[in-house]
């Protein structure tokens, strides 16, 4: 890979990274209830799907998924059902007036992998940046797989400090939300932003 390749690929893959999107805002208010460690590793869960993602794209299998319009659409459907589900939960998520150590140590952080995992794998617009935005980067002339892993490799990297970035923003925003009613305004915010992805993935039709 050359350097003019990873100048250009690197600050557009990050902009992509840091966009606001529905795990992005769950990681933000994972480490506003439960801390900068438990975000973290609840975004492990994201990695393991664009994993997958990554894969499917580098063995073509991508190509099937955006093609077979009613798999794509079951999975939409499918991913905005999960969303309006995570917003529900946020909506109604019990807030206290003290930000005690043992609710941060009590939430499973295994749970909050597999929510991230989840929603990654129920947004089938996300594939899409593997299949139409790592392409534009890949030299023909040489190795595509090995190419592909390198530049899915250094996604994942980004994406990884995206989510330390989002749950550092979350974990700051802690200080200020020691009141109850301050912390459900917060967690109803981010409910309604993500049911409102959640409408706007069922909306949208640019891909199909």
């Amino acid at each position: 890979m050359s350097l003019t390749t990873l100048l250009l690929f690197i600050p557009a893959c990050f902009a992509l990274n840091m966009a606001p999107g529905p795990n992005n805002l769950l990681a933000l208010n994972n480490a506003q209830r439960y801390g900068l460690a438990n975000a973290i590793f609840g975004g492990v869960g994201r990695l393991v799907a664009f994993v997958v993602m990554i894969a499917l794209a580098a063995s073509g299998l991508a190509v099937v998924l955006l093609t077979s319009q009613w798999l794509f659409f079951a999975i939409k459907i499918l991913g905005a059902g999960y969303l309006f589900w995570l917003a529900i939960k946020l909506w109604r998520a019990p807030v206290s007036n003290t930000r005690s150590e043992s609710k941060e140590s009590n939430v499973s952080a295994f749970k909050l992998a597999k929510q991230e995992c989840l929603l990654a794998l129920g947004n089938p617009k996300a594939i899409l940046i593997f299949t139409a935005f790592l392409p534009q980067f890949i030299d023909p002339k040489a190795a595509i797989g090995g190419q592909f892993m390198q530049l899915g490799g250094l996604f994942l990297l980004l994406e990884l400090m995206a989510i330390s970035i989002y749950a550092a923003m979350g974990t700051w925003l802690r200080t200020w939300f020691s009141r109850s009613s301050i912390q459900r305004v917060f967690n109803r915010g981010c409910a309604a932003l993500i049911a409102t992805l959640g409408v706007a993935m069922l909306l949208d039709t640019k891909a199909r």
